[in-house]
């Protein structure tokens, strides 16, 4: 497993990880799982036009802003967590030498309670060469 970390600037933001995953999935066969240990972000796969991740991010932030969550009462993130619980933290792409995605499809960490120093995504490749 590859163990990669992200520093984020913002509240929500969104951080092509594209790169990290072709990487560590060059020359295998297989599936890779892109994995981020937090509930409070998670995985997503768009494009990276940068209109459309503002987008994004103002499309999450219209679903949780102005609301009363209960667990706010606790550390007032409710929100995030439900974000990343309907987003996911994890996505599972299939490998042959390269990633198999679309030609607009990025993959990208979605912070939803940030900024954070700290960010994990974890990247396993399931190999089925045998």
């Amino acid at each position: 497993m590859i163990k990669k970390e992200f520093s984020t600037n913002k509240k929500y933001e969104l951080i092509d990880i594209t790169d990290a995953v072709k990487k560590a999935a060059k020359g295998k066969r297989g599936v890779v799982s892109v994995f981020t240990p937090h509930s409070t972000a998670a995985i997503l796969i768009t494009e990276n036009e940068p209109n459309l991740k503002k987008d994004w991010v103002n499309f999450l932030q219209s679903q949780v802003e102005e609301r009363s969550f209960l667990h706010d009462r606790i550390d007032n993130n409710a929100g995030s967590h439900i974000l990343s619980g309907l987003i996911g933290q994890e996505k599972t792409f299939p490998v042959d030498g390269d990633i198999l995605t679309g030609t607009w499809q990025q993959i990208f960490l979605v912070e939803l309670d940030g900024p954070r120093t700290v960010r994990k995504v974890n990247i396993k490749i399931i190999d089925n060469r045998g």
